[in-house]
């Protein structure tokens, strides 16, 4: 949970920042700066002979530090729209979000700190000089923003920093930041030919490359297994659908800036799927159901298109294209509490086999003034399924914390917050109750008495989708990817020509017993073939050479725990499908 201190400190340091710049830049326009995760941000339109760069960062922060010294206290008035305007006349981005404020007939409130005054709610430190301590923050980059992340709108210059309640703190992330550059999917994604993007293919829609691919593959058949023991059938649908159907879900109205544009063909207007659900509440409804048949779990890894901006995609972590780990399962409200349960478990499950130690699930509840705008607009079946869920979360002794107005608009939702290895926050996936759109396709099933009955929908993806959370998983364990996982398992090395006949032979048998082996049978040095072996990051190296022949059997090394020694090659085979088939 955010420490509202630290928000508070974090918000008066944006304010900071933009009284340094329009001191050393006048002429300068600002426009918004909110407090974020590991800092803050201030976006201005500079004038034109201004070409900022994070040279210019040294200079910022100096003057931010001395005015510091004079910020002894935040003071706020309330002010009308015709004085607000008059104030901000000169800087066209504040008047287009005084007017935003008045029609929404929310207060306009001024705040002023030191010599800098400027249009906000609030959330300040009570006295920046005390509260705030000059070595605990910094300013990190420069970058282009888009006014309003939109990107037909002005280009703005953005300057980010970073802020924590102190310097050992400032200290400690910095030194996680550059241990996660070292980790960056991005840059190990490349390295490793795990995914590519092409620009004749579109942003945002990844390639998976061989070596990516058999990540997928294996993170597929981990979910295939888990779900076929857990009882879930599986289904495939059709990557388009007609407008009609995501009227009916309701997904137009409430997610359709969120979908590609509608293509029109023979009369009518065909979306790509942004989502599976509406398609599984399809499947539930091809035939007639009873009581004895729920709870029925609908599985598939579905690929799914979501329209986001060119200005927020990110390596794999937003994308434009998804291949989601999904499930819809359907079940009476007396089954609710066990089929959540069980959910939860999946989750445990999946977080011992991945190594995740930290994580905690952030339940998101709506915001009962928003009924009928931002949610469906049944009162009474949101507090009853709020209190359904949080009460399984207490009955199972997860961790999880409260947030409002977060849910879905068909219900309330977990998203499932995870930390890597190096400590990094992730939001690895969602489960979702939904209690009104199986009622909007008429979805039901016949009790125990013949009375006709709407099913509840529980929509989850633990493994989320294989973009995100191999781009997690590339973080978490720096490109060293567990034996069963990695794209290359084992690579066979043979010091001389000699040696290639038995290489060969072992790389058939391993390949023979679906080891994803590769065999070094280049012309190039032993020294260098090792050095070229170990880029492929492969768990477990296989050497040959004239020692091991002469006694008939292979030196095996791990990349994890250096040499093992000399083993007979039929051992090392069956060692490595004993670690692979129990994921060790």
């Amino acid at each position: 949970m955010k420490d509202p201190n630290i928000e508070h400190i974090r918000h008066t340091l944006a304010h900071l920042l933009a009284s340094a710049v329009l001191e050393i830049y006048p002429g300068t326009k600002n426009t918004i700066g909110p407090a974020v995760d590991d800092g803050f941000y201030y976006d201005f339109k500079f004038p034109a002979d201004v070409k900022l760069s994070d040279k210019d960062l040294p200079t910022l922060e100096k003057k931010m530090k001395n005015n510091l010294k004079k910020w002894t206290k935040f003071t706020h008035k309330e002010v009308t729209e015709k004085e607000a305007k008059e104030i901000f006349k000169d800087n066209q981005y504040k008047i287009e979000l005084i007017e935003e404020i008045a029609k929404k007939k929310e207060k306009i409130t001024l705040y002023t700190c030191g010599n800098f005054t400027d249009l906000c709610r609030g959330g300040h430190t009570e006295n920046p000089a005390e509260d705030i301590h000059s070595d605990s923050f910094k300013l990190s980059r420069v970058a282009g923003a888009y006014w309003r992340g939109n990107e037909e709108n002005t280009m703005l210059t953005r300057i980010y920093g970073l802020a924590f309640p102190t310097k050992l703190a400032l200290d400690d992330y910095e030194t996680m930041r550059i241990e996660s550059e070292k980790r960056d999917h991005r840059k190990l994604g490349k390295e490793m030919g795990i995914f590519t993007f092409d620009e004749d293919v579109g942003p945002g829609l990844p390639l998976w490359l061989p070596n990516g691919t058999a990540i997928t593959d294996e993170l597929e058949k981990l979910a295939k297994e888990t779900e076929f023991k857990g009882g879930y059938v599986r289904v495939r649908t059709p990557n388009i659908a007609k407008e009609s159907m995501y009227k009916k879900s309701g997904h137009l109205p409430y997610y359709e800036e969120s979908m590609f544009p509608p293509m029109e063909y023979e009369g009518g207007k065909y979306y790509l799927k942004a989502m599976n659900c509406p398609h599984h509440h399809k499947v539930f409804g091809a035939e007639p159901r009873t009581y004895k048949q729920l709870p029925l779990r609908v599985a598939e890894y579905g690929t799914c298109y979501r329209h986001e901006k060119s200005g927020e995609l990110f390596g794999l972590m937003r994308v434009r294209m998804l291949e989601m780990n999904d499930a819809h399962i359907y079940c009476t409200e007396a089954q609710f509490a066990d089929e959540f349960r069980a959910v939860n478990e999946m989750y445990m499950h999946y977080f011992k086999i991945f190594g995740v130690e930290k994580y905690i699930m952030r339940f998101s509840k709506h915001d009962p003034k928003r009924l009928g705008d931002k949610y469906v607009n049944e009162p009474e079946l949101w507090k009853k399924t709020e209190d359904m869920v949080r009460n399984v979360l207490i009955e199972s002794k997860i961790p999880y914390i409260e947030v409002e107005n977060e849910a879905a608009f068909y219900g309330p939702k977990i998203d499932v917050q995870v930390w890597s290895a190096i400590g990094r926050e992730f939001t690895l996936a969602t489960n979702q109750v939904d209690f009104a759109v199986p009622k909007r396709f008429d979805l039901t099933y016949k009790d125990s008495e013949g009375k006709e009955q709407t099913p509840l929908c529980i929509h989850r993806a633990p493994l989320g989708t294989h973009e995100r959370f191999i781009g997690f998983l590339i973080e978490h364990y720096g490109g060293n990817f567990p034996l069963w996982l990695a794209p290359v398992q084992v690579k066979i090395i043979p010091v001389g020509e000699s040696h290639h006949a038995k290489a060969v032979e072992i790389y058939d048998e391993l390949r023979k017993n679906l080891v994803r082996a590769e065999v070094e049978l280049s012309d190039e040095g032993f020294g260098k073939k090792v050095r070229q072996a170990k880029v492929s990051r492969a768990p477990y190296f296989i050497i040959i050479g004239d020692k091991d022949l002469a006694v008939g059997k292979v030196t095996l090394e791990s990349r994890d725990k250096g040499q093992i020694g000399q083993l007979d090659h039929k051992e090392i085979i069956e060692k490595i499908l004993t670690e692979i088939k129990n994921r060790i």
